[in-house]
């Protein structure tokens, strides 16, 4: 099965009824098929079985994805991108980085920060890279940057979460304040002292819902 198959399958399967619903909880900012997540997965099974087995990315595909006008599209690319990940370098992220800037909004970016975060891990020389994007006027790639080691446990880079966090501090934007909450809660599960720390040392500077978030598990 080649994309444009699969694309053509995905477009003639569209509920116009669970469109409107998703549209709207997207704030209608996209346009939608109506596929859900587990028909979505179902229509790409055999697509990306035969792509695994080419052990290499293709680029093409992801942005004819991103390209698409219906949102399941990069849905797909970010479904792609996660299965694919293994195979992915430090000379992919400027390419991931471009996704992230075009039609963004958390849904794909929250996708978009496990795969950077994997690159990251298997690639240190990255962290520079994540550390700029932590302080670009682009709250998708801020966010991205705060949120990329999530579910790293003790393999967490302290230092650099650390000097991300705090280039996002006191500042009103939801997504960012929310993503600081995230990550800091998910780190607690780990190191509490360190998170029960942070927060009373940046207290005066954390957002109340930073804060909320972050103290959920302490």
């Amino acid at each position: 099965m080649n994309y444009i198959g699969l694309f053509n399958t995905i477009k003639s399967n569209g509920d116009s009824e669970q469109a409107a619903k998703m549209s709207a909880y997207m704030r209608d900012k996209f346009s939608f098929l109506g596929i859900p997540m587990p028909k979505r997965q179902a229509f790409c099974r055999d697509y990306f079985k035969q792509e695994k087995k080419k052990a290499q990315v293709n680029w093409d595909f992801i942005t004819f994805c991103w390209e698409e006008l219906y949102r399941e599209f990069q849905y797909v690319a970010v479904d792609y991108l996660v299965l694919m990940q293994k195979y992915l370098t430090p000379d992919d992220v400027p390419k991931i980085k471009e996704l992230a800037m075009k039609k963004s909004w958390w849904d794909t970016i929250d996708g978009l920060n496990r795969v950077v975060g994997n690159i990251a891990l298997v690639y240190p020389e990255v962290n520079p890279i994540l550390l700029e994007w932590s302080k670009d006027k682009n709250l998708w790639l801020r966010r991205i940057a705060i949120d990329h080691q999530l579910i790293r446990k003790d393999k967490t880079d302290i230092e650099l979460l650390e000097k991300i966090l705090v280039n996002n501090l006191g500042q009103s934007e939801f997504f960012i304040n929310k993503a600081i909450g995230w990550s800091l809660r998910d780190y607690s599960k780990t190191n509490p002292d360190w998170v029960r720390n942070f927060i009373k040392r940046y207290q005066n500077k954390l957002a109340p819902l930073s804060i909320k978030e972050a103290s959920k598990y302490i």
